[in-house]
């Protein structure tokens, strides 16, 4: 309850007038005078940074100058820097070394490696032996043969060689293409980067004997070879069925993607159920690309 008993305050604002400064045109007079008067400024040296050096003349003494004077020599040092850093360029004193060769990253040391070749390859091996030939010496200039004795392929660097990765990526190729890949599906080893070859068995997935792993094999294949067609085109890949062995050639990511298509049809999926999820696969893979 409100206490009427109390009289009641009277609320009044308190109002403060601030007294008028008599002097007010003289000190705006002062002001102005002093933006016009020249402002000095004190640089140590160098190391005070751009406002310092424009402030010292030759001979590191600080002076004053007018903002006119401050401009144009911001503009002269802006101008002398841009036409310094055009003359480094055009320094003939500085040295200008050349890219290193993969022989002198070696250490002056001959590169080899030595890829066998298995007993069912030979007759392909010998009928493109030139189209393997000519991009490993021409293009990787690395020095290739064949050897009898040990039944492999052996490479080696030279002293032209050029990339540090031309031998390893040389051996992908060379390897690939007696997995059973095609020469024109291999030769992408050695003009891209990020391409991996992937080998599993069937039985890896699942343990299958007889007649169970030849028709797992089948399914892989379809009528044709339709159902591999169909997973190497859609997830832009190549894919080998050798015997038992699948090889899978492709970036990391399409690899995943095949690998899982041949493992639910190893597991028995039905191809059509497969079908259907590689088409919605391809799909964003379209939407991605």
């Amino acid at each position: 309850k409100l206490d009427r008993s109390r009289p009641r305050q009277s609320s009044t604002l308190l109002s403060t007038t601030m007294p008028k400064d008599v002097n007010a045109p003289a000190g705006s007079a002062r002001r102005a005078a002093r933006r016009e008067t020249a402002a000095p400024y004190k640089g140590d040296g160098a190391e005070d940074g751009i406002i310092a050096r424009m402030l010292q003349d030759d001979e590191g003494v600080a002076h004053t100058v007018n903002t006119n004077e401050l401009e144009a020599r911001a503009e002269h040092e802006t101008q002398g820097d841009c036409e310094g850093a055009e003359g480094d360029e055009q320094d003939p004193s500085k040295p200008d070394f050349a890219a290193l060769t993969a022989a002198e990253l070696a250490g002056g040391k001959v590169m080899f490696r030595r890829v066998p070749v298995p007993a069912h390859r030979f007759t392909p091996l010998k009928e493109k032996w030139m189209d393997l030939y000519q991009p490993i010496v021409k293009h990787m200039k690395l020095q290739i043969r064949m050897n009898l004795k040990t039944r492999s392929v052996e490479l080696r660097t030279s002293e032209h060689t050029e990339e540090v990765s031309a031998l390893q990526k040389s051996h992908d190729f060379i390897r690939a293409f007696l997995m059973g890949f095609d020469v024109q599906d291999a030769i992408a080893l050695l003009r891209m980067d990020d391409l991996y070859i992937d080998t599993f068995e069937v039985k890896d997935v699942k343990p299958l004997h007889g007649d169970h792993l030849s028709r797992a094999i089948g399914r892989i294949a379809g009528k044709g070879g339709k159902t591999k067609f169909a997973i190497e085109n859609a997830t832009r890949t190549r894919i080998v069925l050798a015997d038992s062995k699948i090889h899978v050639l492709g970036s990391f990511a399409n690899i995943k993607i095949a690998r899982d298509a041949v493992c639910d049809l190893i597991l028995g999926t039905q191809p059509g159920k497969v079908y259907t999820k590689l088409r919605a696969i391809s799909s964003r893979l379209k939407e991605r690309f």
